[in-house]
């Protein structure tokens, strides 16, 4: 059998459509982000819409923005969305805030997908973790391994920019799409995670794309100051003089009193 070489990406999503195939159905965690929509485009390409399902998990640390992206880029590809509302946000041990939050949004998403798709008949709940997410602390992993949700991009090696790459190559939307972690990372550790606070994150980052803000963003709550990270040359943009009080006044139209731009860049 031929093994995927090191540059082998069209193999490697061979490997992944075999692994597809397998299965015969398969529900996907789905968020809209490059990696979700990525593989809900390969089993609809191998399995049919019929045994591709895609369900979202909806909550206060899920982007409105995302969610109607999320939406558009399903229809476009012809993939059947479901969406079931999640509840982490009432459970004390998410809203605490600690390093591993992640485990106790995910065990509640999976708790509710794990079962539909056994009375839906489906044989296998797949998430977007690729290759690369096995590197560092990721928490939310340990919760679906709980769960038995099986991580096929990561299985068969797929990494970031492979993904972005074969995205490109069939032509999906989401190729370049900023990568965009939940809401709720944008609280430091520790910081209690509420509704009212995820809001004004969300109004924020929303005001600062309204401006013309490009690539990677993220607006870091701490209190009553956001801590904005931008790319390096967006960086450059927006500390300009002529742009510095737009951006500022946009993040302060979201309900913060003052604005600090992180120089380091991403």
């Amino acid at each position: 059998m031929h093994h995927a070489g090191p540059d082998d990406s069209t193999g490697r999503e061979r490997v992944l459509a075999a692994w597809l195939a397998e299965r015969g159905s398969v529900l996907v965690g789905y968020s809209g982000g490059v990696d979700s929509t990525y593989l809900a485009a390969v089993a609809l390409d191998v399995l049919g819409a019929g045994s591709t399902l895609a369900v979202i998990g909806r909550s206060a640390s899920y982007p409105e923005s995302q969610w109607a992206s999320a939406r558009d880029v399903a229809a476009r590809i012809g993939l059947t969305v479901r969406e079931i509302a999640t509840d982490e946000m009432s459970d004390p041990r998410y809203a605490a805030n600690t390093s591993n939050r992640c485990y106790f949004c995910k065990t509640e998403l999976w708790s509710r997908l794990v079962p539909l798709a056994r009375e839906l008949g489906i044989a296998a709940v797949v998430d977007g973790t690729n290759a690369d997410d096995l590197t560092g602390h990721r928490p939310g992993m340990a919760a679906a391994r709980e769960w038995g949700v099986e991580s096929p991009l990561a299985v068969v090696g797929l990494g970031k920019q492979e993904i972005r790459a074969l995205s490109a190559a069939r032509g999906l939307p989401t190729w370049d799409q900023p990568s965009s972690p939940c809401l709720s990372s944008r609280l430091p550790t520790g910081t209690e995670v509420t509704p009212l606070r995820l809001a004004r994150v969300e109004a924020a980052e929303r005001a600062a794309r309204a401006i013309g803000v490009q690539g990677d963003l993220r607006v870091r709550y701490h209190g009553d100051t956001a801590r904005v990270e931008l790319t390096e040359p967006e960086v450059e943009r927006w500390r300009s003089a002529t742009h510095r009080s737009e951006l500022h006044d946009a993040i302060v139209s979201a309900g913060f009193a003052s604005v600090e731009l992180d120089l380091r860049g991403f």
